[in-house]
Order: structure tokens, then C-alpha cells, then sequence
């Protein structure tokens, strides 16, 4: 699509949004000079879309009231991409505070298929299996969502208003540089202001999200992505543990994914091979430790525990009881 006719699209999009918005806003959000929008909106007008001009210190550019986008027209094979979105969605747990949401989208989608694709598409959820159960997760609001995402996309400040895991309550000021889905659940990763470090936030905790006058400069290093999970692997918790072990980063990071452990080759020479196996250095934050012996175990790589000492005496313990096992007839 030609960028001229995208920015046209977006600039309806824009205005979809409701409310008036200045001729400034509208150029800064389309990259393009005051003019330029005037140009686009003479376009919508020719397509019989009502852009109405408001006049005065507040002026700008609404919709009529009442304007609808006229009816979406899917191909089969593209009502089949969305409806199978939206059950993986489902079960993801990927979904926004109005549950019924996608079930109403669904359905109505359903509705205008025909009938030989929908018989199809029956056949198809039927044989279709999960090996893991649906995700029973709180969801974000879906103003919220879109809030912080704008804040994202336009690098603004927003305000929050947060609960956390323990039920305290605050409001923070937040530069957002990213929205993640991870595990079933939404997360917005971004600078605290008050206290000037990066912190993770589930969206589902937060009760308010307004977007405050500035702007401010996104970072250079790694993605949101990896900042969620580094910030998972460096959380605080009960226990910090500390392991050496043998292997390759591919196996370690098997059984500790990013978001558990963090790793740090431990002696090894520069350039060496990452597919050589070598001793890497392994450190993650734990409520409880009884999950991390059969983990170790499942390894089957040598390993070193630095700390603590309750973690090796739980591996031992969990040693004579397989031998014990073992030993049965």
C-alpha cells in the first residue's frame, strides 16, 4: 500500500478514535505538515466519509456523529485466520477484560460464512487438540491496553495507578517502552520515574492509565521482550541461588529459560565456540528451592552449588531417595 493512502487510513483511524483533534495533533501522529493533513482529509470527504472541520482556539477535525465504516468483507481462507486467532487466543489467555468479546466476534463471523467453509472450519476445531490446559488469567482492561500502547508507540509518559502482589497500592509515573505477553498474561515494561529504574508491570493490576504532557527518550539496548524476562530472573525473591554448571548454553537453557536464570560464562576463553560445552555461571531468585533438584537432575550435566546450602542438602536428599528407589525389587 502506498504510504500516502496508509497515512490516509490512519488519519481515519485516528479520528474513528472520537473527539476533535487539532490539525497539530493529526501532523505530529502522520509524520507530515499541517497542510498535508487538510490534503487528506479532502480526501475522505471524496470518499463520502462526513470529516466535519471544527472551528475556535479548539478546533480540528471530527467524524460525524453516527458514521460507521461501512461491512468488513473476508476472504475464506481469512475468516479462517481469524477465527483461529481468536480460539488461540482463548486459551492463551490472551484476551482483554470483556470476555465476550472474541466469543461475539466469533460468532458473528460464523454467522456470514458459507456454508461449505463453516462445516470445514467445524471439522477442524473438532480434531483439533491442546496439550496444555486453557490459561485461567486476569485480564487487562482493554482501555488500559490501548492506553499504555499509544503511550508506547508515541513515547509519552503515563500516570497508573498499581496494585501489587502483596496488595499495596501506589500511582507511578511510567515511560513505557513495551508491551509483552508472556505466559498467558500482558505485561507494560518501562522506567519508573520517582525512582529512575526500569521496572515490569502486569497489566492486569493496573487500575488507571492516563497519558501526561511530555515525552521522553526510548533507550538504546535490549528489546521489551528480554527486559521482562531479565526482570523475571532478577526479581525478588526468598532465595537467591548461585550454580556452576557444565554445558552448553542451548542446555541449560532447556530446563532455565531466560525468564527463570540468567547465565554468565564462568572462565571461559574469548571466542570460544557457545556449542562447546563449558562452565557457565548460573544465578536465579526463588520463593521455595524443591523444584530446583529434580531440574538439576533432569540436566544430567555437572553442576557446582555455590549457594545456599539448604539447595544442596535437598539435592542430596532427593539423590538417596532415588537410589532408594532404585534399589527396590
Amino acid at each position: 500500500m502506498p504510504r500516502p493512502t496508509g497515512r490516509v487510513l490512519t488519519l481515519l483511524e485516528l479520528l474513528q478514535s472520537g473527539g476533535t483533534r487539532t490539525v497539530a495533533e493529526l501532523a505530529d501522529r502522520l509524520g507530515v505538515e499541517g497542510r498535508t493533513v487538510r490534503r487528506y482529509v479532502d480526501q475522505l470527504i471524496d470518499l463520502d466519509v462526513p470529516v466535519e472541520s471544527v472551528r475556535g482556539r479548539y478546533g480540528g477535525y471530527r467524524l460525524a456523529p453516527g458514521y460507521r465504516l461501512p461491512p468488513l468483507m473476508l476472504g475464506d481462507d481469512e475468516a479462517l485466520a481469524v477465527l483461529l486467532g481468536l480460539v488461540a487466543g482463548r486459551r492463551a489467555g490472551l484476551t482483554t477484560t470483556h470476555r465476550t468479546a472474541s466469543e461475539t466476534a466469533a460468532a458473528k463471523i460464523r454467522r456470514v460464512l458459507p456454508q461449505h467453509l463453516a462445516r470445514r472450519l467445524d471439522t477442524l476445531l473438532e480434531a483439533l487438540a491442546f496439550t496444555d490446559e486453557p490459561g485461567e488469567f486476569d485480564p487487562p482492561d482493554a482501555g488500559i491496553l490501548l492506553t499504555i500502547a499509544d503511550a508506547v508507540r508515541h513515547h509519552r509518559p503515563v500516570s497508573i495507578r498499581y496494585t501489587d502482589r502483596d496488595g499495596r497500592r501506589s500511582e507511578r509515573t511510567l515511560h513505557p517502552y513495551g508491551i509483552v505477553a508472556h505466559a498467558g498474561r500482558w505485561y507494560v515494561t518501562g522506567k519508573d520515574a520517582r525512582i529512575g529504574e526500569d521496572r515490569t508491570f502486569r497489566l492486569d493490576r493496573i487500575a488507571d492509565a492516563r497519558t501526561l504532557p511530555g515525552s521522553f527518550e526510548a533507550p538504546e539496548g535490549p528489546a521489551a521482550a528480554q527486559r521482562v524476562l531479565s526482570g523475571f530472573a532478577t526479581a525478588e525473591y526468598r532465595h537467591q541461588v548461585v550454580l556452576r554448571i557444565h554445558g552448553t548454553v542451548e542446555q541449560i537453557r532447556a530446563h532455565l529459560p531466560a525468564g527463570v536464570a540468567s547465565l554468565e560464562e564462568h572462565g571461559s576463553a574469548p571466542g570460544e565456540d557457545r556449542a562447546t560445552e563449558r562452565w557457565l555461571r548460573v544465578e536465579l531468585r526463588a520463593e521455595r528451592l524443591d523444584w530446583l533438584p529434580p531440574v538439576l537432575a533432569s540436566l544430567d550435566r555437572p553442576f557446582v552449588i555455590e549457594r545456599p546450602d539448604e539447595l544442596r542438602d535437598l539435592v542430596i536428599a532427593l539423590a538417596d531417595r532415588l537410589a532408594s528407589h532404585a534399589r527396590r525389587t
